[in-house]
């Protein structure tokens, strides 16, 4: 019974840490610009609604191209500013 309970509590404190929470200080426009995110990629959402996304959660996976690949891009903003990840999207 003892390991349960600990094994539970474990689950609950990894699902926690695990779960993005949003930034301390907002995310600006210009530091949502320094990223380059807009100058190298072609992204649908507008960066407003990018950065109303990043505040409310503290990051954004958005839909992005790059030379007409197909990408996904995940923002997250941190107390080092905004940072960037590009996963490729799986072919059909």
């Amino acid at each position: 019974m003892n390991n349960t309970v600990r094994l539970i509590l474990g689950g609950m404190l990894l699902a926690l840490l695990g779960c993005s929470l949003p930034p301390e200080v907002p995310v600006t426009r210009e530091e949502l610009f320094r990223t380059g995110v807009y100058t190298y990629y072609k992204i649908s959402q507008s960066p407003e609604s990018v950065l109303a996304a990043l505040n409310r959660d503290g990051e954004v996976v958005v839909d992005a191209t790059l030379n007409g690949k197909p990408l996904y891009l995940k923002l997250m903003a941190l107390d080092s500013g905004v940072q960037a990840y590009v996963y490729e999207k799986a072919r059909e």
